[in-house]
């Protein structure tokens, strides 16, 4: 029989620990690891997943491997029988002098070598210094874990930087699977509305169908009186012609104003009415469904960008209200959201001081118009800021802006290198909702009350050279803030 030993040790090693199995279980997905090793994954991951494979274990039971756990045994056993038996002074024998056989009492600083006291008078050693071994040994420790120190600060900063990858790809995860759920809800919405509008159609064509026929039938039955009138007279005057000529020619004249009394009129036919009108019923037939969905499908000119939104922000499914959590704290006074949540990736593009949240697409040229319903929030920004606006720590880019603060309506632009000024907006009404109309290529930003008939609020005049995000900034008492829809209209047009 092959000995055990004749495997490699990798094949009786934990994947996670990377040392010889113990107490080894079993999942579905065939790889084995340590019991211990698995459930510390599991804490750390929060998901029952295989660290190999990453399929998903779908049950708390972990069998046990108690084939591999035999296995190992037995090759820890024969490794420890076959490991060679040290002498009793093989520490001693390590600490002699590979030339002389002496032990090695000193430390040479010239060679960096333990040495022994003949080495101390030989030709090599003219000149040098030395050092007993045991305080050289100290001073040499010290130096190591001065050494030492530089390197378990970078792997602290790389443990830190694998948690906040393991903490983003799980946020990934997450992202993927409830935007797959959002998917398909609104896939569902969209069936069920093209359900509910053939079973409207079909319900219509039946209805129509049963109208045309009951007239069909109610004409028929007119006709069906008119046949049975009409045959029986006929039996009546066929009768009449089989009697005897004394007896037909007496009743002749009778029978002569019977047929001119009960002759009637030559039935009409079905000329037009009574079938099925196909073509209002196919007639653009995917185009009056679609101009129907109007009414349940909207459209919002901006979207907001989750990934963009600070830590404290909740947003709708369908990323057009956003609203915090909880009473937001004056961002200069945050920490780092991560730390402080645990929950969202401290990623590039997320705000980690400032509540604020972006819209998904940036402006470069042409025009560009949304409102924003700011409703009864009490503290609230809408406007533009640039690509290059820093989104870690304090403000600093460009950006142009209206706010309601304390209750005062202010507008202001920040641009490097120009005047900033604040400037205090007399509004007579406090307005609910935000008019913004860009023109990146004839350089204006304007802000109107759309409640008031586009009443003008603040127009900003620059010569813009970056990419523009709509943003929001909103910390007023959990009122949410939101993108409106605009109006979808359908038209057609005549051929020219």
């Amino acid at each position: 029989m092959a000995s055990v030993l004749s495997l490699p040790e990798k094949d009786f090693s934990c994947p996670v620990c990377h040392d010889i199995f113990k107490d080894p279980v079993i999942l579905s997905c065939s790889h084995s690891f340590c019991t211990a090793c698995l459930q510390q994954w599991w804490r750390e991951k929060r998901i029952t997943e295989c660290p190999v494979c990453k399929d998903i274990h779908l049950t708390e039971h972990l069998p046990r491997n108690l084939a591999l756990r035999n296995l190992c045994k037995a090759f820890i056993q024969e490794r420890h029988q076959r490991a060679p038996k040290r002498p009793r002074s093989s520490s001693w024998s390590e600490d002699l002098c590979s030339l002389h056989a002496e032990r090695l009492k000193l430390f040479c600083l010239g060679c960096q070598q333990p040495v022994c006291v003949v080495c101390l008078h030989s030709e090599k050693h003219a000149k040098h210094s030395f050092r007993p071994v045991d305080e050289a040994a100290l001073e040499h420790k010290e130096e190591v874990q001065k050494s030492l120190k530089p390197l378990l600060d970078k792997l602290e900063v790389f443990n830190k930087v694998k948690k906040k990858s393991d903490q983003t790809a799980e946020h990934v995860r997450v992202q993927a699977c409830l935007t797959e759920m959002q998917i398909k809800e609104g896939f569902k919405k969209l069936r069920r509305f093209l359900h509910d509008e053939e079973e409207a159609s079909i319900a219509a064509l039946r209805e129509e169908e049963q109208q045309k026929i009951q007239m069909i039938m109610e004409k028929m039955e007119g006709q069906d009186r008119d046949i049975v009138t009409l045959s029986s007279n006929i039996r009546s005057i066929e009768e009449e012609l089989r009697a005897e000529p004394v007896s037909f020619l007496q009743n002749y004249k009778t029978t002569m104003e019977r047929i001119l009394r009960f002759t009637p009129q030559d039935p009409q036919p079905v000329v037009s009415g009574p079938l099925i009108d196909v073509a209002k019923h196919l007639g653009n037939l995917a185009f009056r469904v679609w101009d129907k969905m109007k009414g349940i499908v909207s459209y919002t000119p901006v979207i907001l960008d989750p990934n963009t939104a600070y830590r404290g922000y909740t947003l709708s499914d369908d990323l057009t209200t956003v609203k915090p959590v909880s009473p937001i704290e004056p961002y200069w006074t945050l920490q780092d959201s991560v730390s402080r949540t645990g929950q969202l990736p401290n990623n590039t593009e997320r705000f980690n001081l400032m509540p604020i949240v972006l819209g998904s697409e940036g402006f470069d040229s042409g025009t560009h118009s949304w409102d924003v319903e700011v409703g009864e929030s009490t503290d609230w920004e809408v406007g533009l800021l640039a690509e290059s606006y820093q989104r870690k720590g304090d403000r600093k880019g460009n950006h142009w802006r209206i706010r309601l603060e304390d209750e005062i309506y202010t507008a202001e632009s920040v641009v490097p290198g120009s005047l900033t000024g604040i400037q205090v907006l007399p509004l007579e009404t406090e307005p609910q909702r935000i008019r913004v109309q860009l023109d990146c290529d004839g350089g204006t930003l304007s802000f109107s009350d759309p409640d008031a008939a586009n009443a003008h609020i603040h127009t900003f005049t620059h010569t813009f050279t970056e990419t523009l995000f709509a943003y929001i900034f909103n910390i007023g008492d959990t009122v949410p803030v939101r993108i409106l829809p605009g109006k979808i209209s359908v038209t057609v047009e005549q051929c020219s």
